[in-house]
């Protein structure tokens, strides 16, 4: 019976030249939204689901000397659950692969593997932002402009229901951040400017802050058919990634495999929601749909 998904040699040919000098994983972008959000730990022996009760406000009474106060309050509570889940990946190594793989590309195999994990994690959180239910001043086929970042920073901090705190992210794909790029330097024209955030802008990369939001570039921002993508603004208790189990992994021996193989299990056990203002359905979040050709 022929097992699919086993690693051979004929899968990593390429790395069975004993001149092979060293090896490199492919690049990936690191965990950008996993450093961006509320993060949590389900505590062992707590149950399966991480809880969070808000206790939605009261209303106080001005109060004379002929004041009779009967308008009793009752605080009004509304729970906010989340379930981790697992994910894994498995890897397995025949001996043959080990005896012949140059040691390079070898001591990379277990990065392949979390990076995958870290990928997933990464656009799981993506979806988030895809989730916001209000979009400001963006659509399908829109430029980017800074206004659309200020508005919704502006509309988190100043909700009515609850205020959203700082700090306050945006993410973004590469190819909107340069649209806001060329809003703001858009006025240069052919002449120097010495100093200011438009002149370290146009210098270098984009590492400014827009009306106190922290813009960050996410290659994993899906651009779809029509060359737009979906980033968001949000802040960072918007956003809670509940962590269970910390990372781990299992070997398991396989003798019956090519001659004797070695299975690699990695786990990981986590989950991600939305967290509303005042447990309400009012968002400390915002959508942000954009063009997002590639720049000529």
């Amino acid at each position: 019976m022929t097992i699919s998904g086993v690693t051979t040699t004929a899968a990593l040919d390429n790395s069975l030249n004993s001149m092979v000098a060293q090896a490199r994983i492919t690049r990936e972008f690191d965990g950008v939204m996993t450093q961006l959000v509320d993060r949590v730990t389900l505590e062992a022996g707590t149950g399966l689901t991480w809880n969070e009760v808000t206790l939605g406000k009261l209303t106080a009474t001005a109060v004379t000397e002929t004041t009779d106060l009967q308008n009793a309050q009752q605080p009004v509570d509304t729970n906010f659950p989340i379930t981790p889940a697992i994910v894994g990946i498995l890897m397995v190594l025949t001996d043959r692969v080990q005896r012949r793989l140059a040691k390079s590309s070898f001591q990379k195999l277990g990065g392949l593997a979390q990076n995958a994990i870290e990928r997933k994690k990464d656009l799981d959180l993506l979806t988030i932002l895809d989730g916001f239910s209000t979009m400001t001043g963006t659509g399908a086929g829109t430029t980017l402009t800074t206004n659309a970042i200020a508005s919704s920073r502006y509309r988190i901090s100043s909700n009515a229901t609850e205020q959203g705190r700082p700090p306050y992210r945006a993410v973004l794909h590469g190819y909107q951040i340069k649209d806001l790029r060329d809003d703001l330097v858009s006025a240069v024209g052919t002449y120097p400017i010495s100093d200011g955030p438009t002149a370290t802008v146009f210098k270098g990369a984009w590492k400014l802050p827009i009306a106190d939001v922290e813009v960050f570039e996410d290659g994993n921002i899906t651009i779809d058919s029509s060359d737009d993508a979906k980033g968001g603004v949000f802040a960072k208790e918007a956003i809670v990634l509940v962590q269970g189990k910390t990372p781990w992994q299992y070997n398991e021996r396989k003798p019956n495999i090519g001659g004797g193989a070695n299975a690699v299990y990695h786990y990981d056990e986590y989950a991600a929601g939305e967290r509303l203002a005042g447990g309400s359905t009012s968002a400390w979040g915002f959508e942000i749909y954009s063009d997002a050709t590639a720049p000529a």
